[in-house]
């Protein structure tokens, strides 16, 4: 049977997207405020997301989160940037969370414009930094924006290069590299972002091995550094990295000019 197009798509979305439509917190349970913002999509289609705001003029974290779960799947985490002194917004692709619609790769994208426009919004009222943040997945939507965007900086962690990358290592597929190389494509894209880059990715990641990471960061133009965190894998980046990890994301944020354009 003659692979199409279309399931091709249908395939790599159903490998790569795995959303859980159900909250199970929000950040009120780790005693943050925070507002509940609605927003849409160029399609239409109806977004959800959180900001979570730190003291007045804390510089703005955009929050594009991975391929499992939602956004009340990270309030630890977001929790530990506000200590820090960061506010977030961390929206929810469209299937995920309160977020209507089912995902594509295709409306992934959408929803990462629709989302730093958003953010923008905030940003360009208070006159704040905006800084990108792509865990995983949501590392090719930071890359997408910071590609097209201004913004003050980036931070990619766990992040792979497209989809042929991760073809390689997970599903092997009997079609063309050429054809996925297309796909959730954030090697094409990186060097066009002018702002400066942070990569993390943790030397024992089998998800995304950090080959592909370092791959990523060599076709990025300088300024950029590259952290590796020892001892970590996929999911546990922030965990194993501890103070030291929150730290340099602050030292990397308070370098950063406003926005560059």
């Amino acid at each position: 049977m003659k692979l199409t197009g279309d399931m091709l798509s249908r395939f790599i979305e159903s490998q790569i997207f795995f959303p859980d439509p159900f909250l199970i917190c929000t950040p009120a349970e780790a005693v943050l405020d925070y507002e509940d913002v609605r927003f849409e999509a160029a399609d239409g289609v109806r977004l959800h997301g959180w900001l979570v705001p730190a003291e007045d003029n804390s510089p703005l974290m955009l929050f594009c989160h991975g391929n499992a779960g939602n956004v009340s799947h990270r309030v630890d985490n977001i929790r530990r940037l506000h200590d820090i002194g960061l506010s977030v917004f961390i929206f929810d692709y469209r299937g995920y969370g309160q977020s209507s619609g089912r995902i594509t790769e295709a409306g992934f994208y959408l929803d990462a414009e629709a989302a730093y426009a958003k953010a923008r919004e905030y940003a360009d009222g208070a006159s704040l930094k905006l800084v990108l943040f792509g865990r995983s997945l949501g590392g090719i939507a930071a890359v997408h924006l910071g590609a097209q965007y201004r913004s003050s900086g980036l931070i990619l962690e766990s992040t792979f290069t497209h989809m042929a990358g991760m073809a390689a290592v997970h599903f092997p597929l009997p079609v063309p590299a050429s054809l996925l190389q297309n796909r959730l494509n954030a090697l094409d894209k990186i060097g066009h972002i002018k702002a400066p880059i942070l990569f993390f990715h943790g030397d024992l990641d089998a998800i995304v091995p950090i080959g592909l990471g370092r791959e990523l960061f060599d076709a990025a133009k300088a300024p950029k550094e590259f952290i590796t965190i020892s001892g970590a894998e996929h999911n546990d980046t922030y965990f194993v990295g501890g103070s030291q990890y929150f730290n340099k994301i602050r030292s990397f944020v308070d370098s950063l000019p406003v926005e560059q354009v």
